[in-house]
């Protein structure tokens, strides 16, 4: 995700002007909002157009090859402007610079300013060192700590009637494909008044709907108790006045007990909405990948959630063409695809990184291979979600409007609870005799399939 944003005038003793770049997950976005509510307190103020600020800076996405492009590409872009003169500094924070620390500098050495992932608190010392010309001190770089940063006091960047709630920072996986525990720790969870204070400032803010991230969601209190406490600390959310939707993301299939789906299945505001990233189908595959959870025992897991959850809509991701993937691994994949039928299903071909395990394993499989899974997968999955938007013809579904078409007069763009913004499908929603408004949850019936989006009609009053 790529976004620059704008605020109002700051107050006449601001100390300057700054654009800010936000890039990759969920979780870097709370980090961006939480970094640009620290300089509005301290006087800066937000502009659109990096072209008239003072500083840039740019919070960074290191996961993968693809995302680290789209960083570096951002970050070269920023620099020309300051080559023209266009800009004072930049600055450039977040995973990618956590990942790579002064290799960073070494290679753009007009960068201003490194920030890591733990760095972010110091972001107003920063600021304020970069525009006294102070440049002895480039990089700041602090330990993950042993418990979760704050997230208070966020200037919001999502629209306002969602926003993410950041429930823990790390994680203690080994998972041989991923370089997240080198850039963001171990597992720290929030405590849970903590996590709730947050959401009720979210609540007080506006925001309907609560999405729910972490590195491992169910992991959630393990550190801080000794056990996970995710249905304790859902309960709670749960009872939160104002907030109509609360969206459960990235449950790893362990601690996932009956007493957890009933939580769910009972909730006021928990929508029947669950992101599981399992990864693979194929026992081999997933001992590769040491994930600790096998094909059967997903089975097995998906078959309870379905069973105590009604209407559950189960969103999950897939790699293909990880090291030592065969033909039969890869048609294993496909038949527990086909038996299981996510309603949102994501792929994504293996991304080589030489600072993971998984780089280090035999028999890694040509891009192409991969790529050709991919899109086969991908096409499976298909039919799959346009015969689930299928059975949804005629019936009544609540929208959330997420804003009105950019092209068309009296259509919305919306989503219903199955769907989480940015990777899930869109609603076109067409008024009737009702006065919408972003924001609102509105009854639609839905018309029409188009893709994996869906055309509906508002039918009731929106609330």
């Amino acid at each position: 995700m790529t976004n620059t944003y704008q605020q109002p005038a700051a107050d006449p003793d601001f100390k300057g002007r700054y654009a800010f770049v936000s890039l990759g997950c969920p979780k870097n976005t709370v980090d961006s909002e939480r970094m640009m509510g620290l300089l509005k307190l301290d006087g800066y103020q937000l502009v659109s157009d990096p072209a008239e600020s003072d500083f840039v800076i740019v919070n960074t996405c290191g996961f993968i090859e693809r995302a680290r492009t789209e960083s570096f590409a951002a970050i070269d872009e920023m620099l020309e402007l300051k080559r023209r003169g266009q800009t004072r500094g930049v600055i450039v924070s977040g995973c990618l610079a956590e990942r790579q620390k002064e290799q960073l500098l070494l290679d753009r050495p007009e960068i201003d300013s490194l920030v890591g992932v733990f760095g972010r608190e110091e972001i107003t010392r920063i600021a304020d060192r970069l525009l006294g010309d102070l440049a002895e001190q480039r990089s700041v770089f602090q330990p993950a700590p042993i418990r979760a940063l704050p997230d208070t006091q966020r200037l919001r960047i999502t629209p306002p009637h969602f926003a993410y709630l950041k429930i823990s920072e790390g994680c203690d996986r080994l998972c041989t494909f991923c370089a997240i525990p080198k850039m963001r720790g171990k597992h720290a969870s929030k405590p849970i008044e903590k996590v709730v204070e947050e959401a009720k400032e979210l609540a007080s803010s506006g925001a309907r709907e609560l999405i729910v991230v972490a590195q491992d969601t169910t992991y959630y209190g393990r550190d801080l108790y000794g056990e996970s406490r995710l249905t304790e600390l859902l309960r709670q959310l749960d009872q939160i006045d104002g907030l109509d939707w609360i969206r459960l993301m990235y449950f790893y299939p362990m601690y996932i007990d009956r007493e957890l789906l009933e939580t769910i299945a009972e909730a006021r505001s928990i929508v029947p909405y669950i992101d599981m990233p399992l990864q693979h189908g194929d026992d081999d595959m997933l001992r590769r990948m040491a994930r600790r959870v096998g094909a059967d025992e997903s089975r097995r897991l998906v078959a309870e959630m379905r069973a105590t959850i009604p209407r559950l809509v189960l969103r999950t991701t897939f790699i293909t063409g990880f090291p030592g993937e065969t033909d039969r691994h890869f048609e294993n994949l496909v038949q527990f695809v086909k038996e299981q039928r996510f309603e949102r299903m994501g792929v994504f071909t293996y991304s080589y990184e030489a600072d993971t395990p998984s780089a280090r394993l035999p028999d890694h499989v040509p891009v192409d291979i991969s790529e050709h899974r991919r899109d086969h997968l991908m096409a499976v999955q298909q039919e799959i979600a346009f015969a689930y938007n299928r059975s949804l013809l005629g019936s009544t579904m609540e929208v959330l409007l997420d804003q009105q078409h950019p092209e068309e007069p009296g259509v919305w763009l919306g989503r219903t609870t199955a769907d989480a913004p940015d990777v899930d499908s869109i609603v076109f929603v067409s008024e009737t005799d009702c006065r919408l408004a972003t924001g609102q949850i509105v009854p639609c019936e839905i018309v029409e399939t188009s893709g994996y989006d869906l055309v509906a009609a508002a039918i009731g009053s929106p609330r």
